[in-house]
Order: structure tokens, then sequence, then C-alpha cells
């Protein structure tokens, strides 16, 4: 069995990375929404549906914040297990995005909340999201030295 040394996360450093990422996923995710999602969504169910308010959007804010958290610690999980390489950053891009972003949107395709076309565009976006966020995460990662031996 191979053993690997253990690295410690700054907790500290992990709440910079991940509210700095956060803006862009915040940004992306509120473009993406009003954009296509919404229009759709009120297209297929009317007015009343997609509303975009200042309480649901502090509570966007929050459940993006906590999707980053979730990136940036997949981010971290990856690349203790896989070491500093490129193949780190795809395996976190690809599990973040099937966990996150994929199993939402096929169940909203499955619950018909959702048609194929938007599925599909949302699918893509979010993944171009994902690549974006780990990028980032993982630049700022090294500046702030989120974990270290």
């Amino acid at each position: 069995m191979k053993t690997t040394k253990k690295l410690k996360i700054s907790w500290k450093s992990f709440i910079i990375v991940t509210l700095i990422t956060s803006l862009w996923v915040h940004a992306w995710e509120t473009f993406r929404y009003l954009s296509f999602i919404r229009p759709s969504l009120i297209e297929d169910f009317g007015e009343g549906v997609a509303l975009f308010d200042l309480p649901r959007f502090l509570i966007w804010g929050f459940w993006d914040t906590l999707l980053t958290g979730l990136i940036v610690f997949s981010l971290v999980l990856f690349t203790i297990v896989y070491g500093n390489n490129g193949g780190y950053r795809t395996k976190s891009i690809v599990f973040s995005w099937l966990f996150f972003f994929g199993l939402f949107w096929v169940g909203m395709y499955n619950m018909q909340l959702a048609d194929l076309e938007l599925t599909l565009l949302s699918i893509v976006l979010s993944f171009v999201e994902v690549v974006i966020a780990v990028i980032i995460a993982d630049k700022l990662s090294e500046r702030f030295s989120l974990t270290r031996d």
C-alpha cells in the first residue's frame, strides 16, 4: 500500500478562496438564469414563477457560495489524493459538474420542469461555469496557500 504525506487545509484560506471564487459563480449563475432559464420557465409556467426579487437573490447568493465551497473542497480533495498535476483539476471539474449540475438538470428534465433544449443548454453552460471556477480556485489556492504540509 502506497502512503502519501498528509496535507493540511488552511480554513482561513479556504474561506477566502471560496468567497472570491463565488463572485464568478454568482455572476455566471445570474447571467445564465436571467438570459436562458428564467425566460424559458416563464414561457412554460407563466409570470408567477421564477421571480427575481431581493429575498430570492439573497438565498441564491447563499446557495452559490455553498456550491462554490463544495467545488473548492472537491478541488482540495483531488489535489490531496492525486497530487499537484493536471489530472487533479480535470477530476475535480468532472466530479463537481456531475454531482452539482448534471444530477440537478437530469432531475429537472425527468420531472418535466425543463425541456430538452433548456436542459442541454444548461448542462453545457454549467460545465463552462465549473471549469472556470476550478481554474480560479486553483490559482487562488496557490496564492493563499490553501494546502500545506
